[in-house]
């Protein structure tokens, strides 16, 4: 408002003498914003760059999509944690996990029975993991 009755003072029309200050400040403030959207934009590539995981991370890593109620967006949240096997998963504490799906917006999931299943493939029990895999809905014991 204040930028507007300065260009218009004397009701003549606009004051031509401090029209370049508007013209800087718009300039000012376009660059700004072309600033701030092009280091925002360095910023994702760089995260992305960040949790691209290494060739000898997925060679080691299981599939943890075999296990009931983990779905490719656990997975990948799960690996951003540093849990990329069935050992890993099965020596892990369940309320530890259940922090790291809590932090990524998956507070619906329950890890307790994905510890058990990924303990029964550790030791290679696949007619153990099948029947407990038979007894989960979505990874949790059916009622």
């Amino acid at each position: 408002m204040l930028a507007l009755r300065l260009l218009f003072e004397g009701g003549e029309g606009p004051n031509t003498e401090l029209l370049w200050i508007f013209y800087v400040l718009m300039s000012f403030f376009l660059l700004m914003v072309i600033v701030g959207w092009w280091a925002s934009s360095r910023k994702q590539e760089q995260v992305e760059v960040q949790h691209e995981p290494t060739k000898s991370m997925k060679k080691d890593a299981d599939d943890l999509i075999k296990i009931e109620g983990i779905g490719p967006k656990v997975v990948k949240v799960l690996k951003e944690a540093g849990i990329r096997t069935f050992a890993d998963l099965a020596n892990s504490k369940a309320d530890d996990v259940q922090k790291v799906l809590d932090a990524a917006g998956l507070q619906m999931m329950n890890p307790e029975g994905w510890i058990e299943q990924a303990k029964l493939a550790v030791e290679d029990d696949w007619q153990g993991f099948e029947k407990l895999q038979k007894e989960l809905k979505g990874g949790r014991k059916a009622k």
